[in-house]
């Protein structure tokens, strides 16, 4: 394996592993976790999700990219395209002693039937892994979206931080998303949220 990839798969398995694990008050990684900013960058261009988005005087200037919006309060995820909403889905979200993370982050790593990892337990892919079928790590260290093996779950606030979905649902998301593309947290209900998910 050469420095590249296992440096690519450490962090991978750090992402993993972060999720998997309850929150602790040591790590500071969940009870108080930032909020960042919207990035200022692009994705690079040719990709799905990239579009330029015109401004008043006709000039692309602007990046505009698929991106996911979480409603916590309403457990709900949606993804959209520019203008267009693609899908919504059911989710459960951090529990309140490992609350999700709010604010604005991007896709960093995609896994096909990842391999759970906590301390003194490995679970391979499979109906009981943990964290099932899909990892979409976010550029918040030790957060994803990713499905179960407990869709009872769905609809609560039971996970460890991660944004959890139905197995089926996380594929299907897992297939229409990149590197780059934007991921929004919120906490509270505003007036996109509101048309979103309704009240």
């Amino acid at each position: 394996m050469s420095r590249t990839q296992a440096t690519w798969m450490a962090a991978i398995t750090t992402g993993i592993m972060a999720c998997a694990a309850p929150a602790s008050a040591a790590d500071g990684t969940r009870a108080d976790a930032p909020s960042v900013s919207k990035p200022t960058w692009c994705p690079p261009s040719g990709g799905p999700a990239v579009r330029l988005k015109p401004d008043a005087t006709g000039f692309e200037t602007s990046c505009v990219a698929r991106r996911v919006v979480v409603s916590i309060p309403d457990r709900k995820l949606a993804l959209i395209d520019g203008d267009q909403i693609i899908s919504i889905y059911p989710i459960a979200v951090g529990a309140p002693l490992s609350p999700s993370p709010v604010g604005t982050f991007s896709v960093v790593t995609r896994v096909t039937n990842p391999t759970y990892y906590r301390p003194g337990k490995v679970v391979g892919p499979g109906a009981g892994n943990p964290i099932g079928t899909r990892w979409i790590g976010l550029s918040v260290k030790g957060f994803g979206i990713h499905g179960t093996d407990d869709p009872r779950s769905i609809g609560f606030a039971k996970s460890h931080g991660c944004i959890r979905l139905r197995n089926q649902d996380v594929e299907r998301l897992f297939e229409q998303l990149r590197a780059g593309d934007v991921v929004e947290l919120h906490a509270e209900r505003t007036s996109e949220i509101l048309q979103l998910f309704g009240r």
